[in-house]
Protein backbone atom coordinates (compact mmCIF):
# COMPACT_ATOMS: atom_id res chain seq x y z
CA UNK A 1 0.00 0.00 0.00
CA UNK A 2 2.81 2.70 1.39
CA UNK A 3 4.66 2.11 -2.36
CA UNK A 4 1.87 2.79 -4.45
CA UNK A 5 1.05 5.61 -2.79
CA UNK A 6 4.65 6.85 -2.99
CA UNK A 7 4.65 6.02 -7.13
CA UNK A 8 1.32 8.12 -7.11
CA UNK A 9 2.72 10.64 -5.15
CA UNK A 10 5.79 11.11 -7.30
CA UNK A 11 3.97 10.89 -10.36
CA UNK A 12 1.61 13.14 -9.26
CA UNK A 13 4.94 15.87 -8.75
CA UNK A 14 5.83 14.99 -12.12
CA UNK A 15 2.99 15.97 -13.60
CA UNK A 16 2.72 19.09 -11.76
CA UNK A 17 6.46 20.45 -12.62
CA UNK A 18 5.67 19.64 -15.76
CA UNK A 19 2.36 21.45 -16.17
CA UNK A 20 4.26 24.21 -13.99
CA UNK A 21 7.13 24.32 -16.76
CA UNK A 22 5.21 24.14 -19.72
CA UNK A 23 2.66 27.28 -19.00
CA UNK A 24 6.10 29.34 -18.20
CA UNK A 25 7.58 28.36 -21.38
CA UNK A 26 4.19 29.36 -23.17
CA UNK A 27 4.10 32.71 -21.31
CA UNK A 28 6.94 34.13 -20.08
CA UNK A 29 8.82 36.88 -21.92
CA UNK A 30 10.19 39.47 -19.91
CA UNK A 31 9.88 42.98 -20.69
CA UNK A 32 12.99 44.84 -22.80
CA UNK A 33 15.61 46.91 -20.78
CA UNK A 34 14.65 50.52 -19.81
CA UNK A 35 16.63 53.30 -21.53
CA UNK A 36 18.03 55.20 -18.89
CA UNK A 37 17.11 57.81 -17.67
CA UNK A 38 14.15 56.71 -16.27
CA UNK A 39 11.79 58.75 -13.58
CA UNK A 40 11.84 58.12 -9.91
CA UNK A 41 9.08 56.99 -7.72
CA UNK A 42 8.35 60.02 -6.62
CA UNK A 43 8.65 61.80 -10.28
CA UNK A 44 6.41 58.77 -11.63
CA UNK A 45 3.33 59.48 -8.67
CA UNK A 46 3.92 63.45 -9.92
CA UNK A 47 3.25 62.66 -13.82
CA UNK A 48 0.76 60.24 -13.32
CA UNK A 49 -1.34 63.02 -10.77
CA UNK A 50 -1.44 65.04 -14.48
CA UNK A 51 -2.80 68.56 -13.05
CA UNK A 52 -2.01 70.74 -10.05
CA UNK A 53 -4.61 74.00 -8.55
CA UNK A 54 -2.22 76.70 -7.74
CA UNK A 55 -3.99 78.62 -5.09
CA UNK A 56 -2.16 82.07 -4.64
CA UNK A 57 -3.98 83.95 -1.48
CA UNK A 58 -2.62 85.59 0.97
CA UNK A 59 -2.94 89.49 1.69
CA UNK A 60 -2.19 90.33 -1.71
CA UNK A 61 -5.81 89.00 -2.07
CA UNK A 62 -7.02 91.85 0.15
CA UNK A 63 -4.97 94.75 -0.91
CA UNK A 64 -5.78 94.48 -4.76
CA UNK A 65 -1.81 93.24 -5.12
CA UNK A 66 0.36 91.14 -7.05
CA UNK A 67 3.35 91.91 -5.16
CA UNK A 68 3.28 92.68 -1.65
CA UNK A 69 5.68 94.99 -0.18
CA UNK A 70 5.90 93.27 3.14
CA UNK A 71 4.49 96.18 5.23
CA UNK A 72 1.04 95.71 4.92
CA UNK A 73 -0.83 95.02 8.72
CA UNK A 74 -1.65 92.10 9.04
CA UNK A 75 -4.75 92.60 10.07
CA UNK A 76 -5.75 93.29 6.47
CA UNK A 77 -5.79 89.12 6.34
CA UNK A 78 -9.80 88.58 7.47
CA UNK A 79 -11.10 86.10 5.23
CA UNK A 80 -14.87 85.92 6.55
CA UNK A 81 -15.85 82.43 5.17
CA UNK A 82 -12.35 80.64 4.53
CA UNK A 83 -12.96 76.76 3.57
CA UNK A 84 -10.07 74.93 2.45
CA UNK A 85 -12.42 71.95 2.26
CA UNK A 86 -14.07 73.62 -0.57
CA UNK A 87 -11.30 74.53 -2.18
CA UNK A 88 -10.40 70.88 -2.21
CA UNK A 89 -13.58 69.96 -3.11
CA UNK A 90 -12.83 71.14 -6.47
CA UNK A 91 -9.77 70.40 -7.33
CA UNK A 92 -10.56 66.90 -6.97
CA UNK A 93 -14.24 66.92 -8.65
CA UNK A 94 -12.19 68.80 -11.49
CA UNK A 95 -9.47 66.07 -12.21
CA UNK A 96 -6.30 67.94 -10.29
CA UNK A 97 -4.41 65.25 -8.23
CA UNK A 98 -3.03 68.12 -5.99
CA UNK A 99 -3.29 71.43 -4.44
CA UNK A 100 -0.71 73.80 -4.26
CA UNK A 101 -0.41 77.02 -2.23
CA UNK A 102 1.62 80.43 -1.86
CA UNK A 103 2.48 79.07 1.88
CA UNK A 104 4.45 82.28 1.74
CA UNK A 105 4.49 84.83 -1.61
CA UNK A 106 7.12 87.36 -1.77
CA UNK A 107 5.87 90.11 1.09
CA UNK A 108 6.54 87.23 3.39
CA UNK A 109 3.58 86.79 5.10
CA UNK A 110 3.50 83.12 6.31
CA UNK A 111 -0.12 81.64 6.00
CA UNK A 112 1.07 78.97 9.20
CA UNK A 113 2.02 79.99 12.28
CA UNK A 114 5.82 80.17 11.87
CA UNK A 115 7.66 80.43 15.35
CA UNK A 116 10.67 82.15 13.02
CA UNK A 117 8.03 85.37 12.12
CA UNK A 118 6.28 88.19 13.35
CA UNK A 119 4.26 88.24 10.08
CA UNK A 120 1.79 85.53 10.02
CA UNK A 121 -1.50 84.29 10.64
CA UNK A 122 -1.11 84.57 14.06
CA UNK A 123 0.05 88.33 13.98
CA UNK A 124 -4.39 88.71 12.28
CA UNK A 125 -7.42 88.51 13.90
CA UNK A 126 -8.35 85.69 11.36
CA UNK A 127 -9.96 82.52 14.05
CA UNK A 128 -8.52 84.92 16.64
CA UNK A 129 -5.00 84.27 15.66
CA UNK A 130 -4.79 80.91 16.29
CA UNK A 131 -5.63 80.02 12.54
CA UNK A 132 -2.97 77.57 10.22
CA UNK A 133 -4.41 78.00 6.21
CA UNK A 134 -1.52 74.97 5.33
CA UNK A 135 -2.77 73.00 8.10
CA UNK A 136 -6.53 73.53 6.83
CA UNK A 137 -5.61 72.71 3.48
CA UNK A 138 -3.37 69.87 4.20
CA UNK A 139 -6.45 68.14 5.91
CA UNK A 140 -8.21 69.39 3.33
CA UNK A 141 -6.38 67.57 0.71
CA UNK A 142 -6.43 64.08 2.73
CA UNK A 143 -9.91 63.92 2.93
CA UNK A 144 -10.06 64.56 -1.06
CA UNK A 145 -7.92 61.96 -1.82
CA UNK A 146 -5.17 64.42 -3.42
CA UNK A 147 -2.05 66.04 -2.53
CA UNK A 148 -0.57 68.84 -1.17
CA UNK A 149 2.11 71.16 -3.05
CA UNK A 150 3.79 74.32 -1.60
CA UNK A 151 5.46 77.44 -2.18
CA UNK A 152 7.95 78.90 -0.10
CA UNK A 153 8.79 82.18 -1.67
CA UNK A 154 12.69 82.82 -1.52
CA UNK A 155 12.60 86.42 -1.99
CA UNK A 156 10.88 87.32 1.71
CA UNK A 157 10.17 91.72 1.37
CA UNK A 158 9.14 91.29 4.93
CA UNK A 159 12.37 90.18 6.67
CA UNK A 160 15.06 92.06 8.13
CA UNK A 161 17.76 89.40 7.79
CA UNK A 162 17.04 88.81 3.97
CA UNK A 163 20.16 90.37 2.44
CA UNK A 164 22.51 88.22 4.93
CA UNK A 165 23.23 85.18 3.20
CA UNK A 166 24.39 82.77 6.15
CA UNK A 167 21.37 84.18 8.43
CA UNK A 168 18.78 84.45 6.12
CA UNK A 169 19.57 81.08 4.66
CA UNK A 170 19.33 79.70 8.41
CA UNK A 171 15.73 81.84 7.98
CA UNK A 172 14.46 80.36 5.36
CA UNK A 173 15.25 76.55 5.71
CA UNK A 174 13.79 76.92 9.12
CA UNK A 175 10.63 77.89 7.67
CA UNK A 176 11.00 74.97 5.16
CA UNK A 177 11.62 72.31 7.87
CA UNK A 178 8.49 73.68 9.73
CA UNK A 179 6.13 73.16 6.57
CA UNK A 180 7.71 69.89 5.69
CA UNK A 181 7.61 68.04 9.25
CA UNK A 182 4.04 69.47 10.58
CA UNK A 183 1.72 68.88 7.60
CA UNK A 184 2.31 65.43 7.01
CA UNK A 185 3.13 64.02 3.14
CA UNK A 186 4.31 67.45 0.37
CA UNK A 187 3.83 65.96 -2.83
CA UNK A 188 5.19 69.23 -4.45
CA UNK A 189 8.05 72.14 -3.51
CA UNK A 190 7.50 74.83 -5.75
CA UNK A 191 10.60 77.46 -5.97
CA UNK A 192 11.48 80.14 -8.23
CA UNK A 193 14.89 82.35 -7.84
CA UNK A 194 13.32 86.00 -7.44
CA UNK A 195 15.02 88.58 -6.00
CA UNK A 196 14.74 91.98 -5.70
CA UNK A 197 15.14 95.63 -3.96
CA UNK A 198 18.63 95.98 -5.05
CA UNK A 199 19.14 93.83 -2.52
CA UNK A 200 22.46 91.16 -2.72
CA UNK A 201 21.28 87.49 -1.60
CA UNK A 202 22.93 84.24 -2.29
CA UNK A 203 20.05 81.42 -2.08
CA UNK A 204 21.83 78.09 -1.31
CA UNK A 205 19.29 76.00 -3.59
CA UNK A 206 22.02 72.72 -3.04
CA UNK A 207 21.39 72.70 0.66
CA UNK A 208 17.42 73.54 0.29
CA UNK A 209 17.19 70.53 -1.77
CA UNK A 210 18.76 68.19 -0.02
CA UNK A 211 16.76 69.28 3.19
CA UNK A 212 13.43 68.99 1.31
CA UNK A 213 14.37 66.01 -0.17
CA UNK A 214 15.78 64.48 3.80
CA UNK A 215 12.18 65.73 4.85
CA UNK A 216 9.92 64.02 2.53
CA UNK A 217 11.12 60.94 0.80
CA UNK A 218 8.17 61.28 -1.86
CA UNK A 219 8.31 64.86 -2.67
CA UNK A 220 9.34 66.36 -6.05
CA UNK A 221 11.07 69.92 -6.40
CA UNK A 222 10.17 72.59 -8.95
CA UNK A 223 12.40 74.79 -10.18
CA UNK A 224 13.78 76.05 -13.65
CA UNK A 225 16.45 73.57 -12.97
CA UNK A 226 15.22 71.18 -11.22
CA UNK A 227 16.27 68.93 -9.34
CA UNK A 228 12.89 66.28 -10.10
CA UNK A 229 11.03 68.86 -12.02
CA UNK A 230 11.32 72.00 -14.65
CA UNK A 231 9.70 75.25 -15.84
CA UNK A 232 8.80 74.70 -19.55
CA UNK A 233 9.93 78.17 -20.35
CA UNK A 234 6.58 79.80 -20.59
CA UNK A 235 3.49 80.63 -18.06
CA UNK A 236 1.14 79.93 -21.20
CA UNK A 237 0.47 76.22 -20.47
CA UNK A 238 2.28 75.18 -23.73
CA UNK A 239 5.24 72.52 -23.85
CA UNK A 240 7.46 72.58 -26.63
CA UNK A 241 6.66 70.90 -29.81
CA UNK A 242 9.55 68.91 -29.01
CA UNK A 243 9.59 67.67 -25.27
CA UNK A 244 12.04 65.47 -23.59
CA UNK A 245 11.57 64.71 -19.74
CA UNK A 246 16.15 63.66 -20.36
CA UNK A 247 17.45 66.77 -19.47
CA UNK A 248 21.32 67.95 -18.22
CA UNK A 249 20.46 70.10 -15.27
CA UNK A 250 24.16 71.61 -15.80
CA UNK A 251 23.03 73.48 -18.94
CA UNK A 252 20.43 76.45 -17.02
CA UNK A 253 20.34 77.75 -13.39
CA UNK A 254 17.63 78.80 -11.43
CA UNK A 255 17.10 82.49 -12.90
CA UNK A 256 19.33 81.84 -15.95
CA UNK A 257 17.69 79.66 -18.48
CA UNK A 258 17.83 79.19 -22.26
CA UNK A 259 14.01 78.98 -22.97
CA UNK A 260 14.64 76.56 -25.92
CA UNK A 261 16.32 73.87 -24.27
CA UNK A 262 13.57 73.96 -21.32
CA UNK A 263 10.72 73.67 -23.78
CA UNK A 264 12.60 70.87 -25.97
CA UNK A 265 14.91 69.09 -22.93
CA UNK A 266 17.64 66.76 -24.29
CA UNK A 267 17.36 63.81 -26.35
CA UNK A 268 20.64 63.00 -24.83
CA UNK A 269 20.23 63.90 -21.00
CA UNK A 270 21.58 61.85 -18.22
CA UNK A 271 18.96 62.99 -15.48
CA UNK A 272 15.17 62.73 -15.98
CA UNK A 273 13.68 65.95 -15.06
CA UNK A 274 10.18 66.27 -16.95
CA UNK A 275 8.98 69.66 -17.59
CA UNK A 276 5.85 71.50 -16.12
CA UNK A 277 3.65 73.97 -17.73
CA UNK A 278 2.28 76.83 -15.30
CA UNK A 279 -0.58 78.94 -16.63
CA UNK A 280 -3.12 81.09 -14.72
CA UNK A 281 -7.02 81.44 -15.14
CA UNK A 282 -6.39 85.14 -14.06
CA UNK A 283 -4.45 87.98 -15.67
CA UNK A 284 -2.36 87.88 -13.20
CA UNK A 285 -2.30 85.29 -9.75
CA UNK A 286 -3.64 86.62 -7.20
CA UNK A 287 -7.84 87.71 -6.92
CA UNK A 288 -8.57 91.22 -8.44
CA UNK A 289 -12.40 92.38 -8.54
CA UNK A 290 -12.15 94.14 -11.38
CA UNK A 291 -10.49 91.21 -13.39
CA UNK A 292 -13.19 89.01 -14.92
CA UNK A 293 -14.60 85.97 -15.50
CA UNK A 294 -14.63 84.59 -12.40
CA UNK A 295 -12.76 81.75 -10.82
CA UNK A 296 -15.44 79.51 -10.59
CA UNK A 297 -16.90 80.22 -14.24
CA UNK A 298 -13.61 79.25 -15.95
CA UNK A 299 -12.81 76.23 -13.66
CA UNK A 300 -15.81 74.81 -13.99
CA UNK A 301 -15.89 75.55 -17.88
CA UNK A 302 -12.28 74.65 -18.67
CA UNK A 303 -13.10 70.76 -16.29
CA UNK A 304 -16.52 70.01 -18.76
CA UNK A 305 -14.34 70.90 -21.80
CA UNK A 306 -11.94 68.04 -21.02
CA UNK A 307 -14.96 65.61 -19.58
CA UNK A 308 -16.42 66.08 -22.81
CA UNK A 309 -13.91 65.76 -25.14
CA UNK A 310 -12.05 62.66 -23.81
CA UNK A 311 -15.93 61.04 -23.18
CA UNK A 312 -15.44 59.04 -25.98
CA UNK A 313 -12.33 57.39 -27.15
CA UNK A 314 -13.78 56.43 -30.61
CA UNK A 315 -10.96 53.82 -30.50
CA UNK A 316 -11.96 51.98 -27.33
CA UNK A 317 -14.18 49.42 -29.03
CA UNK A 318 -12.14 48.62 -32.40
CA UNK A 319 -9.09 46.65 -33.11
CA UNK A 320 -5.34 47.11 -33.69
CA UNK A 321 -3.10 44.91 -35.10
CA UNK A 322 1.11 45.63 -35.06
CA UNK A 323 3.98 45.03 -37.60
CA UNK A 324 5.72 42.62 -34.97
CA UNK A 325 4.91 41.58 -31.48
CA UNK A 326 7.29 40.83 -28.87
CA UNK A 327 7.90 37.46 -27.85
CA UNK A 328 5.26 36.42 -31.18
CA UNK A 329 1.99 37.57 -32.43
CA UNK A 330 0.63 35.49 -30.11
CA UNK A 331 1.96 37.01 -27.06
CA UNK A 332 -0.54 38.97 -25.07
CA UNK A 333 1.69 40.32 -22.58
CA UNK A 334 2.53 43.15 -25.46
CA UNK A 335 -0.12 42.65 -27.35
CA UNK A 336 -1.06 45.80 -29.27
CA UNK A 337 -4.31 45.86 -28.04
CA UNK A 338 -2.57 46.66 -24.56
CA UNK A 339 -2.81 50.29 -26.31
CA UNK A 340 -6.50 50.15 -26.13
CA UNK A 341 -6.42 50.29 -21.70
CA UNK A 342 -5.66 53.68 -20.17
CA UNK A 343 -2.63 52.43 -18.38
CA UNK A 344 1.28 53.23 -18.51
CA UNK A 345 1.60 49.66 -17.24
CA UNK A 346 0.31 47.52 -20.04
CA UNK A 347 1.52 47.98 -23.30
CA UNK A 348 2.57 47.37 -27.08
CA UNK A 349 6.69 46.10 -27.91
CA UNK A 350 7.23 45.51 -31.17
CA UNK A 351 10.03 42.43 -31.79
CA UNK A 352 13.97 43.35 -31.07
CA UNK A 353 15.85 43.91 -34.12
CA UNK A 354 13.15 46.02 -36.39
CA UNK A 355 14.04 49.16 -38.28
CA UNK A 356 10.01 50.27 -38.82
CA UNK A 357 7.50 49.77 -36.21
CA UNK A 358 3.64 50.45 -37.24
CA UNK A 359 0.15 50.08 -35.58
CA UNK A 360 -2.97 49.74 -37.92
CA UNK A 361 -6.33 50.93 -35.73
CA UNK A 362 -9.57 49.49 -37.34
CA UNK A 363 -12.78 52.25 -35.18
CA UNK A 364 -15.36 49.82 -36.76
CA UNK A 365 -16.91 52.08 -38.45
CA UNK A 366 -16.21 55.73 -40.25
CA UNK A 367 -15.78 58.27 -37.87
CA UNK A 368 -15.09 62.29 -37.54
CA UNK A 369 -11.91 63.16 -35.39
CA UNK A 370 -9.48 65.56 -35.19
CA UNK A 371 -7.71 65.09 -31.56
CA UNK A 372 -5.14 61.99 -30.96
CA UNK A 373 -3.84 60.91 -27.50
CA UNK A 374 -0.49 59.20 -27.14
CA UNK A 375 1.42 58.00 -24.28
CA UNK A 376 4.68 55.84 -23.57
CA UNK A 377 5.31 54.01 -20.78
CA UNK A 378 8.05 56.52 -18.84
CA UNK A 379 8.70 53.91 -16.27
CA UNK A 380 10.38 52.28 -19.21
CA UNK A 381 12.21 55.62 -20.29
CA UNK A 382 11.24 58.09 -23.15
CA UNK A 383 11.62 56.32 -26.35
CA UNK A 384 9.63 58.06 -29.52
CA UNK A 385 11.48 60.87 -31.53
CA UNK A 386 9.49 60.91 -34.84
CA UNK A 387 6.36 59.80 -35.49
CA UNK A 388 3.59 60.19 -38.41
CA UNK A 389 -0.39 59.37 -38.36
CA UNK A 390 -1.68 58.38 -41.73
CA UNK A 391 -5.55 57.90 -42.19
CA UNK A 392 -7.03 56.00 -45.32
CA UNK A 393 -9.58 58.36 -47.12
CA UNK A 394 -10.96 57.28 -51.07
CA UNK A 395 -9.03 53.91 -50.73
CA UNK A 396 -5.60 55.97 -50.25
CA UNK A 397 -3.10 56.66 -47.24
CA UNK A 398 -2.68 60.62 -46.39
CA UNK A 399 -1.02 61.87 -43.64
CA UNK A 400 -2.53 63.84 -41.28
CA UNK A 401 0.06 64.75 -38.31
CA UNK A 402 3.65 64.75 -38.24
CA UNK A 403 5.21 64.93 -34.24
CA UNK A 404 8.35 64.86 -32.40
CA UNK A 405 8.64 63.12 -28.87
CA UNK A 406 5.71 61.22 -27.00
CA UNK A 407 6.46 61.31 -23.44
CA UNK A 408 3.77 60.30 -20.77
CA UNK A 409 0.76 61.79 -22.97
CA UNK A 410 0.57 63.73 -26.21
CA UNK A 411 -2.41 65.35 -27.40
CA UNK A 412 -2.50 66.05 -30.85
CA UNK A 413 -5.24 68.44 -32.67
CA UNK A 414 -5.50 68.43 -36.98
CA UNK A 415 -8.08 69.36 -38.93
CA UNK A 416 -11.34 66.95 -38.39
CA UNK A 417 -10.88 64.04 -40.80
CA UNK A 418 -13.24 61.25 -41.04
CA UNK A 419 -12.43 57.85 -41.20
CA UNK A 420 -12.39 54.22 -39.85
CA UNK A 421 -8.86 53.10 -40.64
CA UNK A 422 -5.26 55.11 -39.04
CA UNK A 423 -1.98 53.77 -38.98
CA UNK A 424 0.86 54.74 -36.47
CA UNK A 425 4.41 55.12 -37.84
CA UNK A 426 6.94 55.40 -35.47
CA UNK A 427 9.88 56.38 -37.60
CA UNK A 428 12.99 57.06 -35.32
CA UNK A 429 13.38 55.76 -31.50
CA UNK A 430 16.35 55.64 -29.08
CA UNK A 431 15.39 51.77 -28.77
CA UNK A 432 12.48 49.69 -29.86
CA UNK A 433 9.40 51.81 -29.14
CA UNK A 434 6.76 51.26 -26.42
CA UNK A 435 3.49 52.76 -26.98
CA UNK A 436 1.33 52.50 -23.84
CA UNK A 437 -2.30 54.07 -24.88
CA UNK A 438 -4.03 55.72 -28.14
CA UNK A 439 -7.08 57.75 -27.90
CA UNK A 440 -8.80 58.88 -31.09
CA UNK A 441 -11.74 61.85 -29.93
CA UNK A 442 -13.42 64.67 -31.32
CA UNK A 443 -12.44 68.16 -29.93
CA UNK A 444 -15.62 70.58 -30.41
CA UNK A 445 -14.04 73.64 -28.52
CA UNK A 446 -10.80 74.51 -29.14
CA UNK A 447 -12.22 76.18 -32.72
CA UNK A 448 -15.04 78.05 -30.86
CA UNK A 449 -12.81 79.40 -28.05
CA UNK A 450 -9.64 79.85 -29.71
CA UNK A 451 -7.45 77.58 -27.93
CA UNK A 452 -5.19 77.58 -30.43
CA UNK A 453 -2.88 80.61 -30.81
CA UNK A 454 0.72 81.56 -31.15
CA UNK A 455 2.87 80.00 -28.89
CA UNK A 456 4.55 83.81 -26.97
CA UNK A 457 7.08 84.78 -26.01
CA UNK A 458 8.84 82.86 -22.69
CA UNK A 459 8.51 84.60 -19.62
CA UNK A 460 11.19 84.03 -16.83
CA UNK A 461 9.44 83.50 -13.59
CA UNK A 462 12.47 82.73 -11.82
CA UNK A 463 14.52 85.90 -13.29
CA UNK A 464 16.26 88.08 -11.15
CA UNK A 465 13.71 91.40 -10.30
CA UNK A 466 15.06 94.52 -9.64
CA UNK A 467 12.46 96.74 -8.34
CA UNK A 468 13.57 100.33 -8.01
CA UNK A 469 11.52 103.34 -6.38
CA UNK A 470 9.24 104.68 -8.44
CA UNK A 471 8.60 101.82 -10.42
CA UNK A 472 5.49 99.39 -9.34
CA UNK A 473 5.59 95.73 -9.66
CA UNK A 474 3.59 94.17 -12.51
CA UNK A 475 1.82 90.63 -12.54
CA UNK A 476 3.51 87.33 -12.60
CA UNK A 477 3.44 87.44 -16.24
CA UNK A 478 6.30 89.91 -16.05
CA UNK A 479 8.87 87.94 -13.71
CA UNK A 480 7.56 85.81 -10.81
CA UNK A 481 5.26 83.89 -8.94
Amino acid sequence: MSTTIALLLVHLHLLLCGHGAAAVAATATPPPLPVLPVPSYAQLQWQLSEMALFIHFGPNTFTDSEWGSGHADPAVFAPSELDAGQWARVAAEGGFGRVVLTAKHHDGFCLWPSALTDYSVAASPWRGGAGDVVGELSAAARAEGIGLGLYLSPWDRHEPVYGDTVAYNEHYMGQMTELLTRYGDVEEVWLDGAKGDDTYMDYMFDAWFALIHQLQQRVVIFSDAGPDTRWVGDEAGIAGRTCWSPFNKTVVTIGHIIPEYSQSGDQFGEEWVPAECDVSIRPGWFWHASEKPKNMQVLQEFTEIRRTIFSHNFAANGTVTASSVRGGLNNLQFAPSSVLRDSIYSYWAPQEGQTSWEMLFDLGRSTSFNLLQLQEPIQMGQRVIEFHVDVLLGGLWQTILEGTTIGYKRLLRFPAVEARYLKLYVDSARADPLIAFVGVFMDPFSDVYGLDHERPSHTNSSEVIMLRRGHAAGNRSTATM
